[in-house]
């Protein structure tokens, strides 16, 4: 019987521990950005105007979709950049 190698358990734990610190900081973010910029903090943002319509409605309707994608890209990123920091990445 082979003895644990407690150098992969402790990288595996570092990845799962850096992977989650990423996801909820990606979480926290939308959901500022969702919940509070298109409802919470909506009469502010209403008093800026873009392209004529008020911020507040523009990031219920539209801002909130385009940061979502942009932080999936972010998400995609740091997630390819921890799986190559820890040798879990794509060999090319």
């Amino acid at each position: 019987m082979k003895p644990p190698n407690y150098k992969q358990d402790n990288n595996q734990g570092s990845y799962w521990h850096s992977s989650l610190k990423i996801l909820w900081g990606i979480l926290l973010v939308w959901f500022f950005v969702s919940f509070g910029c298109g409802i919470l903090f909506k009469d502010t943002l209403d008093e800026i105007k873009v392209g004529g319509a008020p911020l507040g409605f523009w990031m219920a309707q539209q801002g909130s979709i385009l940061f979502f994608v942009s932080l999936l890209i972010l998400y995609s990123y740091l997630m390819n950049k921890l799986d190559d920091k820890h040798g879990y990445g794509e060999e090319k």
